[in-house]
């Protein structure tokens, strides 16, 4: 059976706040572009996995001097996100009041944290797969000649390619059940964790599942016990878990955790590709 399709007009009509949103951050506010894209995709983030209700009708709903408040606020979260330090608990409860007042649905920056790889995973689900097509002419007009905006080392790079605006782009529910609300797939990388081992202490694979699965329900997708090249055990290996929830539960607020098994230590942090250049 086919996969239902969508014009790129139709696709325009369907975000018209959410594009009218971009324009205004960007041409009226002179917002930075590349953190506007930032900050869109964690509003479309909080409205659509966050519970806050309609929050992108109800920012664009606002003035211009609002709008540019609340975006100064989202990217106050995006830093928290993308920081290597935990952040001071806040005693009055609130980081993003604004949103918190035009939404009704509070969420501190400690919340964040814990769920931090979650909410970048699923940022770069949103700047790909909506931002990329939905706001693709504005950036064009921003960017010009250029198809690949970079953003930064957290979030990445985002392709955009020109479309007319009779173009069919395909989709998976229906002519406006656009597929982006839907669960995302979630990149291997964005679930993958990098073990490390002591020298002179063998962890096998074996230990490893015993040791990840019986913490967190049969996490564990696929393993690759790092060969070393001077010792006859591994001192390194990547496991790629089931969902990214998974990740932020192993590290929690911390950049490693520490674990033991059999009376052998086991430090996990998150995975890295080192080809990355940005």
């Amino acid at each position: 059976m086919a996969s239902p399709k969508i014009s790129l007009k139709d696709l325009h009509s369907f975000h018209f706040n959410d594009r009218e949103l971009f324009m205004r951050l960007v041409m009226i506010l002179y917002r930075d572009p590349s953190e506007s894209l930032l900050v869109m995709a964690l509003w479309f983030w909080l409205q659509n996995h966050a519970h806050f209700t309609n929050a992108v009708v109800k920012i664009s709903k606002t003035p211009n001097l609002v709008v540019h408040s609340l975006s100064k606020e989202a990217s106050t979260c995006l830093k928290c996100l993308q920081s290597k330090v935990p952040p001071m608990a806040n005693p009055g409860g609130q980081d993003m009041p604004l949103i918190t007042l035009i939404t009704d649905r509070n969420i501190s920056f400690q919340i964040v944290y814990q769920t931090r790889f979650t909410m970048i995973s699923g940022i770069k689900h949103y700047l790909n797969n909506v931002c990329s097509i939905v706001f693709a002419d504005i950036l064009l007009q921003l960017f010009p000649g250029r198809s690949r905006i970079l953003l930064n080392s957290t979030f990445g790079a985002i392709t955009v390619v020109p479309r007319t605006l009779d173009c069919i782009i395909p989709t998976k529910n229906g002519p406006l059940d656009s597929f982006w609300f839907l669960n995302p797939v979630v990149p291997v990388d964005d679930r993958t964790l990098f073990l490390t081992f002591s020298k002179g202490y063998p962890v096998t694979e074996a230990d490893v599942i015993e040791l990840f699965n019986s913490k967190y329900r049969d996490c564990i997708e696929d393993i690759h016990m790092v060969p070393s090249t001077t010792l006859d055990h591994s001192l390194y290996a990547r496991m790629v878990v089931r969902d990214v929830s998974t990740v932020d539960q192993i590290l929690s607020s911390s950049p490693i955790a520490k674990f033991r098994i059999n009376g052998k230590h086991v430090w996990a942090r998150k995975y890295e590709r080192r080809d990355q250049h940005f």
